[in-house]
C-alpha cells in the first residue's frame, strides 16, 4: 500500500506544502499541474499578503483552534485528495518551524521575511511500501518547484534504461539522483508511478490521446520500453479525434519510428501496405457513386467526393499526382457519353415507349441520371483546372446532337444543363478551350440549347438564366469577328421570334456592335494621325 509522506525539509527557508495527489494500491500517483501548484501559491500569497493600513487581526481564542486541530487529526489517516494548504501544513506539527499557525505567535510575529515566491516550493512523495525505499530522486522542474521522489533502486533499473545507466556510472552508495530542468514534472512523476503498476494498459485507459502522447514522450526519454509498447497499444485502439490530434499522433510515432521502435500497428490507420494503385480505389469509388440509384445517397456523396477533390487540389502530393485522377476522371465521362449516346438512340426508336412522353419511364430516368452524372464530372474537372478536354470531347457529339431534336423536350433537357454549365464556364474562365473547339461547341450545341431554354427556366430549380446568359454572351465574344456577326445575327432572328423563351444576349450584341460600327472609324482615325505623325518627323 502507498502512503504521502510529506517529510521536514533540512534547508530552513524550504517550504512543503500539501497539493492534490491522487494514490493508489499499487504506488501510482498522478502529481497536480502547474497550475495546482500556482494556485497553491497563490492562496499562500493571499494569506501571508501585509496590510500596511489596518492593524493585525486579533489572535482567535485557544478552545477553537484547539477543536480544528482535533477535526484535523481525525481526518489525516483518509488517503482522499488533499485541497487544503493549511491542512497539509499543519500536519507537520512542531517539525516544521514555519508553518503558520493559529494563534498569537501569529499576530505577534513582525520580523522581515523573504517573500514566499522566491521560496523553492518543494513535494515529496513515496513509492511502494511505506519505510521501503532506498533512493530519492528529486525534479527540479522549469516552474519553479521540486518534486522529491523516494523509490527503489531495482524497480528504477528493471523499467529505465536511463536511471540504470545513471547509477551504473556513480558509486554503488549512492543514494540520490538530481533530474535539472525537468520540462514536464507531472507527467514524469506519473512515469515513474506506473513503474509500480502490474497492469499499465487498465491505467492508460482512463487517459486522455495528449496526455498518454506525453507520457509517451517521457517514457522514451527514460527508456521505460514496457511503458512505450503500452502506449503505442494504446494509441493504436483508441479513437483520434479531428485532425489536430491525428497529427500529433502521426508525428509523435513517426519520430520513435526513426529510432527503430515498432510503431506499425499505430501508422497502419493512416498508411496502407496493399499494393493496389490509388487510381484503382479512386475509380472504384466513382465508380460506384454514378452507378448509384438511390437519389438521397448519390446527391450526399457526390457532394462529400467533390469536396474531398477540392481538398486535394490544395495539397500537392507526388505520391498521388494530379494526373492520376484527372484520367480517371476522363474515363468515367466517356463512359458516361457513351451511355447517353446509347440511351439516346434508344429513345429515339419509332417504337420506342419514350414516345408516351411519361416522366417515369425508365429509359427517362436512366438519361437524366447520365446527364447528372457527366454534370457532376464537369463540375469536378473545372475545379481541378482540367475541362478543357471536356469541351471537346463535348464538342465532338454530332450524332448525340442530332438525336437531340427527335426526342420530347421532357427528355432531353438534362443534356442541355451540362452545355450551360460548359457556357458558363468558359465565361468564367474556368477552362481555356482552343478557339476551333468553342466555335465547333457553338456550332453544336447552341440551337439545342435555345430549344430547351423555356424548359430549363421553368422546370429546373438550379438554373440560374443570368449567369447562363452572361456565359454565352462571353464564350461567343471569345471568337473572331466575323464568327460573332454570324452567330449574332442567327440569335437575333431566334429572339425576334420567341422572346423570353430565347436567351437575352442583348449585351453581347452591343459589344458586338461597337466593335463592328464602332472600332472601325477609331481604328482609321488612329492610322491617320500615326501617318501624319510619322510625315511629321520625316
Amino acid at each position: 500500500m502507498a502512503e504521502l509522506r510529506v517529510t521536514k525539509v533540512e534547508q530552513g527557508q524550504t517550504k512543503i506544502r500539501s497539493v492534490p495527489i491522487a494514490v493508489t494500491p499499487e504506488g501510482f500517483w498522478c502529481c497536480p499541474s502547474p497550475v495546482a501548484f500556482q494556485k497553491t501559491l497563490k492562496a499562500h500569497n493571499s494569506l501571508h499578503k501585509p496590510k500596511s493600513s489596518s492593524p493585525p487581526p486579533p489572535p482567535p481564542p485557544k478552545t477553537t483552534a484547539h477543536r480544528k486541530q482535533t477535526i484535523l487529526n481525525e481526518k489525516k489517516p483518509t488517503f482522499g485528495p488533499s485541497r487544503s494548504i493549511s491542512d497539509g501544513q499543519r500536519a507537520l506539527g512542531p517539525e516544521a518551524p514555519d508553518a503558520p499557525v493559529l494563534g498569537a505567535s501569529m499576530a505577534a510575529e513582525r520580523v522581515p521575511r523573504p517573500k514566499v515566491e522566491n521560496l523553492p516550493r518543494k513535494v515529496a512523495i513515496e513509492f511502494g511500501e511505506p519505510g521501503t525505499s532506498d533512493m530519492k530522486v528529486i525534479l527540479l522542474g522549469k516552474q519553479g518547484f521540486c518534486v522529491k521522489l523516494s523509490v527503489h533502486k531495482n524497480v528504477l533499473v528493471e523499467n529505465s534504461n536511463f536511471f540504470a545507466d545513471k547509477l551504473a556510472e556513480q558509486q554503488s552508495n549512492s543514494s540520490c539522483l538530481e533530474i535539472e530542468e525537468c520540462e514536464d514534472v507531472e507527467i514524469y512523476v506519473e512515469t515513474v508511478g506506473l513503474m509500480y503498476c502490474k497492469e499499465m494498459r487498465q491505467r492508460l485507459m482512463k487517459q486522455s490521446v495528449s496526455r498518454v502522447l506525453r507520457i509517451l514522450k517521457i517514457a522514451e526519454v527514460l527508456g521505460f520500453n514496457s511503458c512505450m509498447q503500452s502506449c503505442l497499444e494504446y494509441l493504436e485502439a483508441v479513437p483520434w479525434v479531428g485532425d489536430e490530434e491525428e497529427e500529433k499522433v502521426v508525428s509523435s510515432v513517426l519520430r520513435l519510428q526513426n529510432e527503430g521502435i515498432g510503431v506499425s500497428p499505430v501508422l497502419k490507420r493512416v498508411s496502407s501496405d496493399i499494393s493496389k494503385a490509388p487510381k484503382d480505389t479512386l475509380s472504384h469509388i466513382i465508380g460506384l457513386v454514378l452507378g448509384s440509384n438511390e437519389e438521397r445517397g448519390r446527391r450526399e456523396m457526390k457532394s462529400v467526393v467533390l469536396k474531398l477533390l477540392r481538398e486535394n487540389n490544395s495539397v500537392s502530393s507526388s505520391s498521388n499526382p494530379s494526373d492520376v485522377c484527372n484520367q480517371t476522371l476522363y474515363d468515367s465521362c466517356r463512359n458516361c457519353s457513351s451511355l447517353l449516346l446509347s440511351l439516346f438512340k434508344q429513345a429515339a426508336e419509332p417504337e420506342s415507349p419514350e414516345k408516351s412522353v411519361d416522366n417515369k419511364d425508365p429509359l427517362v430516368k436512366q438519361i437524366a441520371l447520365a446527364s447528372d452524372n457527366l454534370s457532376w464530372l464537369l463540375d469536378i474537372l473545372a475545379d481541378r483546372q482540367a475541362a478543357d478536354e471536356f469541351a471537346v470531347m463535348w464538342a465532338g457529339q454530332q450524332e448525340l446532337a442530332a438525336l437531340h431534336m427527335k426526342l420530347p423536350i421532357v427528355s432531353r433537357y438534362h443534356v442541355s444543363i451540362i452545355t450551360a454549365r460548359l457556357f458558363v464556364g468558359i465565361g468564367k474562365g474556368e477552362l481555356l478551350p482552343s478557339k476551333d473547339t468553342r466555335q465547333l461547341l457553338l456550332q453544336t450545341w447552341l440551337q439545342p440549347l435555345i430549344n430547351d431554354y423555356n424548359w430549363l427556366q421553368h422546370g429546373c430549380r438550379s438554373f440560374d438564366r443570368k449567369v447562363v446568359e452572361e456565359g454565352i454572351g462571353r464564350t461567343i465574344l471569345t471568337l473572331p469577328l466575323e464568327d460573332q456577326q454570324s452567330i449574332m445575327l442567327s440569335w437575333l432572328g431566334s429572339f425576334l421570334k420567341s422572346g423570353d423563351s430565347c436567351p437575352n444576349l442583348q449585351k453581347a450584341f452591343e459589344v458586338w456592335w461597337r466593335r463592328t460600327f464602332v472600332r472601325p472609324y477609331v481604328d482609321g482615325q488612329q492610322g491617320n494621325s500615326l501617318q501624319s505623325d510619322s510625315s511629321m518627323t520625316s
